[in-house]
């Protein structure tokens, strides 16, 4: 029988650990429920001023600012700077949540409101749960990461529709043409499947297609406002 170390402490143990979760998703939410409509741009932290991704990434965060809709990072260097940047030059929100490392990240200078956290999924959240669209520039493990989290909610419909477009199709060509020739040819997921990603080599190109399906999903959540309402007064 297994014995439990009752002189444990307890600020190791899984239900404090739950503590600091809740703290940190009602701190997330708190300081998130009053954003503008907003997208989630995301990337490398090894891009560099002066990059070309890093330059893009400040002119398509402008674009989409200009637009009326704020910016929302991780709040970090590199793409992550460059999109605050871009957000504060357009003149609307710019946010990042940033994560605790062990090789730390400090938060980048363009920041509006700037949250902390712990937890990778608990950050996850917070882009996910605002995000009109997600706009991905290349980048490693973090993004992919963050770009298949949405991903898969959206095609499990988990998560209503947004777009997910990835920035310069050289970089990910790679990543689409393995998605088609393997994945879908082998039947393990469907043709819609595979164009939930768009690939994108243009900053204005890339702030028409949100504009166009935020706009889309306004006129649909719109409608089904109005129905509902006519249906309490029937």
């Amino acid at each position: 029988m297994l014995k439990i170390n009752s002189n444990l402490d307890f600020t190791v143990t899984d239900p404090w650990q739950v503590s600091w979760i809740m703290r940190e998703l009602v701190e997330g939410f708190d300081k998130l429920a009053h954003l503008p409509p907003s997208v989630v741009i995301l990337g490398s932290s090894r891009a560099k001023p002066g990059d070309a991704a890093y330059l893009a990434a400040v002119e398509t965060a402008r674009l989409l600012a200009q637009a009326g809709l704020g910016i929302i990072t991780g709040g970090g260097p590199g793409i992550m700077e460059a999109a605050n940047k871009g957000a504060q030059e357009g003149g609307n929100t710019s946010v990042g949540c940033n994560i605790e490392l062990p090789l730390e990240e400090r938060p980048n200078a363009y920041l509006d409101i700037s949250l902390g956290f712990r937890y990778f999924f608990v950050r996850k959240t917070m882009f996910i749960k605002y995000a009109e669209a997600f706009v991905i520039f290349p980048g490693g493990f973090g993004t992919m990461d963050e770009l298949f989290e949405a991903l898969v909610l959206i095609q499990t419909r988990k998560l209503r529709h947004f777009p997910i477009i990835l920035y310069d199709s050289r970089y990910w060509a790679g990543l689409i043409n393995w998605i088609r020739e393997m994945m879908l040819t082998s039947d393990k997921i469907q043709p819609a499947d595979a164009g939930l990603l768009l690939l994108s080599d243009d900053p204005q190109e890339m702030c028409s297609i949100v504009i166009a399906a935020h706009q889309a999903n306004y006129r649909q959540e719109h409608a089904h406002a109005m129905n509902h309402r006519e249906w309490l007064l029937r």
